[in-house]
């Protein structure tokens, strides 16, 4: 944005269109010498705009969207507006040849939002809860324990705004799952971070905890990503689906990842 209004500048335009919101609506600014006018409120020019990188206005001056506390994580743009994040450099969310937000529209949809309680049990940006609040969900728990996620979420236009269908709470969800109620969720959407930062969010008794909350014939999404067994000499879907299947779910494969559906108890005669 920062470069596009510079261009406008040097052409002298008086105005120019731009997106202040990552691309989800389009403004008009007004431009003058040293920097440019929008809603009333004088901004100056960014000096120096580093790659990969968003900035937001503190009330005094741009600054980059990252933290750094017990580890470095940023917001980070990409090509198709909807930004990811990365925690010490590593990406959290599929970007290479889809928007992270239709991503997280195709996961939901997996599991039929419409009138369900869900489960989130990672949340990050939001984007899972976004899609389940647009597809009707009647009720969405989410978990995120890293204050710093929940900073850059609070600052990202493309997560969701209060709603009071959703419940966002910061704590670990590896810890808080004991004390929820049985067969109280309709549905889950797991999205853990790769099995080197949060093996417990992969354990059996993790799992056991999720078919316990969930209702017989309820599903499941679980995100695992698609890691090369000739370099991580795992096959990480596989296993997910062997610990499931054990908790008490049927699953299959599902693009980069795992669908569950909680098993009925059999009947009796």
């Amino acid at each position: 944005m920062n470069e596009a209004l510079l261009a406008a500048a040097r052409l002298g335009a008086a105005t120019a269109a731009c997106s202040l919101d990552l691309e989800r609506s389009t403004t008009t600014v007004e431009i003058a010498s040293g920097g440019w006018t929008w809603g009333g409120r004088r901004f100056p020019w960014l000096a120096t705009c580093r790659d990969r990188t968003i900035y937001y206005w503190t009330g005094e001056a741009f600054e980059p969207v990252s933290r750094y506390s017990t580890s470095l994580i940023k917001l980070v743009p990409t090509e198709w507006g909807p930004p990811t994040f990365e925690i010490d450099g590593v990406k959290m969310l599929p970007t290479s040849q889809v928007s992270p937000y239709e991503d997280a529209r195709a996961k939901v949809a997996l599991i039929q939002p419409s009138g369900k309680a869900i489960l989130d049990t990672c949340a990050g940006l939001g984007y899972f809860a976004a899609w389940c609040l647009a597809g009707g969900a009647a009720r969405i728990v989410s978990f995120e324990k890293n204050p710093d996620v929940l900073w850059l979420r609070s600052l990202n236009p493309w997560s969701p705004g209060l709603d009071a269908r959703l419940e966002l709470q910061q704590c670990d969800v590896a810890e808080r799952i004991a004390s929820l109620r049985d067969a109280s969720f309709d549905a889950v959407l797991h999205d853990p971070p790769r099995f080197g930062l949060a093996g417990e969010l992969y354990s059996q008794a993790f799992y056991d905890h999720l078919a316990r909350v969930l209702r017989p014939g309820g599903r499941l999404f679980h995100y695992t990503g698609a890691p090369n067994r000739l370099t991580s000499n795992r096959d990480v879907p596989n296993e997910v689906s062997k610990r499931l299947r054990l908790a008490g779910f049927v699953t299959e494969l599902s693009g980069d990842g795992v669908l569950a559906t909680r098993r009925r108890p059999a009947s009796h005669r």
